[in-house]
């Protein structure tokens, strides 16, 4: 099953888990070394990892005793395509909007 908008955007929301990805932006990673930064459990690291790879944004593999990350380059695609939408809005500039009501408000015929 894919993983959802909603189910990238929680696993997203945390930010030991945001770091986690931009670490493993670098290179695969074993867990132990993903743990190593963080003042944490490495069993609190792997529920951020699970988390992670339930939502599809990294993948984990068994080689020899040692367990890897991987991050899923496509990962956020989706969620990086519905963004994306919202950058057809340009910024207001109230201040700008401000003095074109006023010039509007000056030019406008009087009752």
């Amino acid at each position: 099953m894919a993983p959802t908008l909603d189910t990238v955007f929680a696993a997203l929301a945390d930010p030991t888990r945001r770091q986690i990805l931009t670490m493993l932006l670098e290179d695969d990673m074993a867990v132990t070394d993903v743990a190593d930064p963080f003042e944490m459990s490495l069993a609190a690291i792997s529920k951020h990892l699970m988390v992670l790879a339930e939502a599809g944004l990294i993948s984990q593999e068994k080689r020899g005793r040692v367990k890897w990350c991987k991050l899923e380059p496509d990962a956020l695609k989706d969620a990086s395509v519905w963004m994306q939408a919202f950058g057809q809005f340009e910024a207001i500039n109230l201040d700008a909007f401000e003095a074109f009501l006023e010039k509007e408000k000056l030019s406008a015929p009087q009752e």
